[in-house]
């Protein structure tokens, strides 16, 4: 992000947890606290957008705080929303290993393995997904242009806690006309921290995000951890709707991820020039 001081381009910060929004350098800071069931990152990456839109934004380029832009990011997802301002953009994300330190764009380009659930295309190539693959968008690495983020609505505020957000934001794509396109060469870059699968610490989130979803679309997100849950004896299909079964959280699994649960204090939004 350093390098992106004196370059035109605006960065606003959401600060996700309790205590006030950090000053930082460069960093537009604002501050969304938990709500009553959790972390707001839907209302977070909708207070960003607003802040952005406000400051004059041609273009809002959306990262998750434990993401890092690859060099390239910004150019490309300008260059695409120049060729597709209708489109909600995605770029390739990479996991990095644990223990990587590279800063620089050639460490980076070294470590470079997009993820391989979601298409990879060539650098500078814009690919527009079948509407059967809008529930793959990632709300990790993503761009739209001011007036395709109002077309969208934003983020749905009925979401708190972890999970499915993001792909009831993918859902509503399709009604809003919009299409989801994958932009070769946008790298993001994921930084590792513990994690458990399933997600046990965020369980009772799932379950309840999940069911917000299928009261809105009538069918099931994050199906594999559901099933996953289900096949430990964590939850149960009753009615057709997933139920808790594990009423005590200390009766769940332990989970191994001792820390990921307060690593997205924040959500990065990367703006275009103002």
């Amino acid at each position: 992000m350093a390098a992106l001081r004196g370059s035109g381009v605006r960065h606003v910060g959401v600060w996700l947890d309790e205590a006030e929004a950090p000053t930082i350098e460069g960093v537009t800071g604002i501050h969304v606290p938990p709500g009553a069931a959790g972390m707001r990152l839907a209302a977070g990456r909708n207070a960003g957008a607003r802040a952005a839109i406000d400051a004059g934004a041609e273009l809002l380029v959306f990262l998750d705080a434990d993401c890092l832009p690859g060099p390239e990011l910004l150019r490309l997802y300008g260059a695409a929303a120049a060729q597709l301002p209708g489109a909600v953009l995605c770029g390739p994300v990479t996991y990095l290993a644990e223990g990587f330190q590279g800063q620089t764009p050639d460490e980076l380009a070294v470590a470079t393995a997009p993820h391989p659930a979601r298409p990879n295309p060539a650098a500078g190539e814009c690919v527009v997904a079948p509407a059967g693959q809008h529930a793959l968008f990632w709300s990790l690495s993503f761009a739209v242009t001011p007036a395709t983020w109002m077309l969208s609505g934003g983020f749905s505020e009925l979401y708190e806690g972890y999970g499915a957000e993001d792909t009831d934001f993918a859902a509503r794509l399709g009604p809003a006309g919009l299409d989801l396109v994958w932009v070769g060469g946008a790298h993001a870059y994921h930084q590792y921290h513990p994690t458990s699968t399933p997600p046990w610490q965020h369980l009772d989130d799932i379950l309840r995000n999940a069911g917000i979803f299928w009261q809105r679309w009538g069918w099931w997100p994050m199906q594999g951890w559901l099933d996953a849950f289900a096949a430990a004896g964590a939850i149960e299909l009753v009615d057709g709707v997933w139920r808790r079964v594990v009423e005590d959280a200390s009766d769940a699994p332990e989970s191994s991820e001792s820390s990921a649960a307060g690593t997205r204090q924040g959500l990065g939004l990367g703006i275009g020039p103002t």
